[in-house]
């Protein structure tokens, strides 16, 4: 009576975990698909992907303009701010071109380095851009991002998703998948041992 009594545990034991195996593996699934509609598409579409340096040319805060949040936007998702322009030389070319923060400024507002976020105060916003401004004036040397295939002659000082990014993205998936996996394994390899414990 024991016996069966033991039997029937491991039995349910052994379906929980090949169910949280299972399970695992189809979350695992599910986020590779979701970073896969999400994430790849911004880091392939992106065209600035070699590093070098540029140094300031000039940071000017011209007057506020109007941005929307988002292309085709309505006229209440607009607010203005002030434009922060900024040129640099670029040392792999050494031609005079306009930085961006990122890619999604440039398609924001190409006539600005920096868009804020929809903020209801324009004191902060103001201060922030001020800020940037003085910083890319004290810091004339840095980092940036440029086209080598010449389709964009501007640069960026950013990327959205550089390669350590989608690499970080796809770990945590690519983890639990592997435990997942794991866990199926151990309760396959534990059913055959108890078959052939049996059988002997």
């Amino acid at each position: 009576m024991l016996g069966k009594k033991l039997v029937t545990a491991q039995k349910r034991g052994e379906t929980r975990a090949l169910c949280l195996g299972l399970g695992m593996v189809a979350c695992s699934m599910m986020m590779y698909f979701f970073i896969g509609i999400t994430i790849v598409p911004f880091y392939t579409k992106s065209v600035w992907t070699t590093e070098t340096v540029c140094k300031v040319l000039k940071a000017n805060i011209k007057e506020q303009v109007p941005c929307s949040s988002s292309k085709g936007s309505e006229d209440e998702d607009v607010f203005p701010y002030p434009c922060l322009q900024v040129w640099v030389n670029l040392t792999a070319s050494g031609q005079e071109v306009m930085l961006y923060q990122t890619e999604d400024t440039l398609e924001r507002n190409p006539k600005c380095s920096y868009v804020p976020g929809k903020s209801e105060n324009s004191k902060e916003v103001k201060a922030r851009i001020e800020t940037i401004a003085s910083n890319f004036r004290k810091y004339q040397t840095f980092p940036c991002y440029y086209d080598p295939g010449g389709t964009q002659t501007n640069v960026i000082l950013s990327r959205l998703y550089p390669p350590k990014g989608l690499l970080f993205a796809f770990l945590w998936p690519t983890l639990m998948f592997t435990g997942g996996c794991l866990i199926i394994f151990l309760v396959k390899i534990s059913q055959y041992i108890s078959v052939l414990s049996a059988w002997q």
